[in-house]
């Protein structure tokens, strides 16, 4: 049942009302006419299949590159852990910032903050921790280190851009509008098709069914649009893809 009561929200409750408005001012004043809905189809229809697509996508490529992101930050620590000149405490210490690391990304998702300079200075310290420790770190390991920790920066990079760059806001302002304005053409020319004489209820439900469908889609495709929430049916289990899971 939480299934199907996760896509009903508040535009879910504005839809139905403009609906009824739209059906109950028809029939008082039977307002009837006849024009091809093929055109408003494809202007509603194709954009929301075109955003619920892109974001689908979106949802896609932040499961690869956390999945990038976990493997490069495991085996950053096991260069660390299984080198045999540097004592117990550095590499707690080390082992410390690593997991830092991890619980900062993923906190920071989730929490839908842009701003990233505290985060940058927490990837930073495995740079300053090898410089520091350079004595017990050969050449060879540390350049292995760089080059895990290039993956853990591009990672990150491209799951903080997916977190900020989303589906074009105006493309969706269009789709949630036009959705709005549908039953105020939609209902007039469905009263025509099944003529006056058919039972209201006919109408009332072809008309209903109809928006309820067009705004449930678009729900979908917001609960898609920003994955790391926690909130949408589908959103990624980021605490999976921690360090320490």
């Amino acid at each position: 049942m939480i299934k199907f009561v996760g896509i009903i929200n508040h535009r879910t409750l504005i839809a139905m009302v403009i609906t009824l408005v739209s059906l109950l001012f028809s029939y008082q004043y039977k307002l009837i006419y006849n024009i091809d809905l093929t055109l408003i189809s494809i202007a509603i229809v194709f954009p929301l299949v075109f955003t619920i697509r892109g974001s689908f996508q979106r949802r896609e490529n932040a499961l690869e590159h956390l999945s990038l992101f976990r493997g490069a930050l495991k085996a950053i620590y096991y260069c660390f852990m299984g080198n045999k000149k540097m004592d117990q405490a550095n590499k707690d210490i080390i082992s410390g910032i690593l997991t830092d690391i991890s619980d900062s990304l993923i906190a920071h998702l989730y929490s839908n903050d842009f701003e990233t300079e505290q985060f940058d200075r927490i990837t930073n310290r495995v740079f300053e921790f090898t410089e520091e420790q350079k004595e017990f770190i050969s050449e060879r390991l540390r350049i292995r280190i760089y080059r895990f920790m290039e993956h853990v920066h591009e990672s990150i990079d491209n799951l903080i851009a997916i977190d900020i760059h989303r589906t074009p806001i105006s493309l969706k302002a269009y789709c949630e509008a036009y959705i709005y304005i549908f039953p105020l053409v939609y209902t007039p020319t469905i009263i025509n098709k099944v003529g006056l004489d058919t039972p209201a209820t006919v109408t009332y439900f072809i008309v209903l069914l109809s928006q309820f469908m067009l705004i449930s889609l678009y729900n979908i495709q917001d609960q898609l649009e920003y994955p790391f929430d926690k909130e949408g049916l589908d959103d990624i289990k980021t605490e999976k893809f921690k360090l320490d899971r």
